[in-house]
């Protein structure tokens, strides 16, 4: 449903907008994560990752129209992408726990939602390259 909803979303008002409000929603809850008890870390997490997941379907289709011709590929690359560098990720910052403390990665975790702001260098695809309407008379021919 939520897959739904964000392609939906980003056909209407751009993808780019979509991966912006993706960014932006989530990193006030980020920030305030290390501040709060276990209780409100919870609730937070789900606004976080509900949050953070709605862009992907976004990134996925946005990526898919800087190289139609590759569709496939891109779509294999950013899932084995994103699922392969979690793993990398959650290892690291396993690691950097046990050699620091939970609160250091807890810090760090919640800044790191800033980086999306680098989606301002993204260029602007002025709307969808491949949804485009095909006229009847050419379909006719």
């Amino acid at each position: 449903m939520g897959t739904i909803a964000g392609g939906l979303v980003g056909d209407k008002i751009g993808r780019k907008y979509v991966i912006w409000f993706s960014v932006l929603g989530a990193l006030p809850f980020t920030l305030a994560l290390p501040f709060v008890n276990l209780f409100w870390t919870g609730v937070l997490s789900i606004f976080i990752g509900l949050t953070l997941s709605s862009s992907f379907p976004a990134i996925v289709v946005y990526a898919q129209e800087l190289m139609p011709q590759k569709v496939g590929t891109i779509s294999g690359l950013f899932f084995g992408f994103a699922f392969g560098l979690s793993g990398l990720g959650a290892a690291a910052l396993g690691w950097l726990a046990d050699r620091t403390s939970i609160e250091f990665v807890y810090l760090i975790c919640s800044v790191l939602p800033a980086l999306g702001l680098l989606a301002a260098l993204l260029p602007d695809l002025g709307g969808s390259r491949r949804f485009k309407t095909i006229p009847a008379a050419a379909i006719e021919e």
